[in-house]
């Protein structure tokens, strides 16, 4: 059958294209790819070209600021048996001098951060991220969205509140503050703390913009001690005594020992100073594929369920959190990246100047 030149080269044309696909889709899944190329792939083999990937890298190095990370990654090396997750956590101030310093020196180490707004965003300054794409974001708004040209800088992950907690054998409940001015009662003097870390500064940052700096300064009279440890830590020393009570306590940490039988118990003091965590991809993550795997699982649901556990509260649309009846101070939606740099220096000589010089 004679075979006409223009369908000849139609024929061949079409065989070109679905080769060129072909290889194309063999290629994501098997040549090298940048941290760019694999932090945007789209391919409809996505997580195929992430296990696979992954599987070769066998590990991501992961640093963040909660301690309930420590617990979940235990979940996420269950579900992918092949990846080892080195867990770094401190506080936000510890976590950024890092990741800097590391970077600076050219020693790329971290894959994934995972940490308060403020030192996200004068990471992203300093072009520590890497844009990424998740299917997992279309679950969650905007408001928790830094996003860049092609895809996200980071992604909001948890959401704590930092209140009153207490030790419920030291102090009853019917006998604990309920309110900022309660703080203030003689009976209280010389028996309170507050952290020294990020959590106790934008406490100091909380109290100013809804309390007024008059009241700090009566909050000061009480002869509180700074403890320079993470919140956690502090939410141990109410647990033992030793703190009776402190305003800077996370409901999490609370949360998480009172289902050890710790005595200790969380109050709202209105507003709450609100907190939201976020996550990245650095721009030179040395394990790309394991890295994604573990921001989709951070982000899915199956994660936020997880991440629920430790007492935190999730900003993904689809989860059903318990609607939590108090009034909340966001800070980081009342300024830009710049100013809060500004105001944490401010808040932190404030918190210096009132509660540790006159020691």
């Amino acid at each position: 059958m004679f075979i006409s030149h223009s369908h000849w080269t139609a024929a061949l044309a079409a065989t070109s294209i679905a080769f060129f696909l072909h290889t194309a889709s063999v290629n994501a899944a098997n040549a090298p790819m940048t941290v760019s190329q694999v932090a945007l792939y789209q391919g409809v083999d996505r997580e195929k070209v992430l296990i696979e990937g992954a599987k070769r890298e066998g590990q991501v190095t992961f640093y963040n600021s909660h301690t309930w990370f420590k617990t979940f990654v235990k979940d996420f090396e269950k579900k992918y048996p092949f990846i080892k997750v080195s867990e770094w956590r401190n506080d936000s101030k510890n976590l950024i001098r890092r990741v800097t310093e590391e970077f600076k020196s050219g020693r790329f180490l971290v894959d994934v951060v995972e940490t308060t707004p403020e030192v996200m965003g004068l990471l992203k300054k300093d072009g520590a991220f890497q844009e990424f794409y998740s299917p997992e974001a279309r679950f969650y708004p905007d408001d928790v969205k830094a996003k860049g040209k092609n895809g996200l800088f980071y992604l909001g992950d948890r959401e704590t509140y930092n209140s009153l907690g207490f030790n419920t054998t030291l102090v009853p409940a019917s006998e604990a503050p309920r309110t900022f001015k309660d703080l203030l009662n003689p009976k209280w003097k010389g028996k309170m703390a507050i952290a020294g870390t990020s959590t106790g500064v934008r406490w100091i940052g909380g109290i100013l913009d809804s309390q007024g700096r008059e009241f700090l300064d009566k909050f000061a009279e009480q002869e509180v001690r700074v403890q320079d440890i993470a919140a956690a830590a502090l939410a141990g020393l109410v647990v033992s005594g030793e703190v009776p009570l402190s305003p800077t306590i996370f409901d999490a940490n609370v949360s998480v020992a009172k289902e050890k039988g710790a005595p200790i118990a969380w109050r709202a003091l209105e507003p709450v100073v609100t907190t939201v965590g976020y996550s990245a991809l650095t721009v030179k993550a040395p394990n790309p594929h394991a890295a994604l795997l573990l921001l989709d699982f951070i982000h899915s649901k199956e994660g936020q369920q997880a991440i629920m556990k430790g007492g935190l509260w999730s900003p993904r649309d689809d989860i059903g959190s318990i609607d939590q009846k108090f009034k909340k101070n966001y800070l980081d939606e009342k300024y830009s990246i710049e100013e809060l740099e500004t105001k944490f220096v401010q808040w932190e000589g404030l918190m210096r100047q009132l509660f540790l010089r006159r020691k």
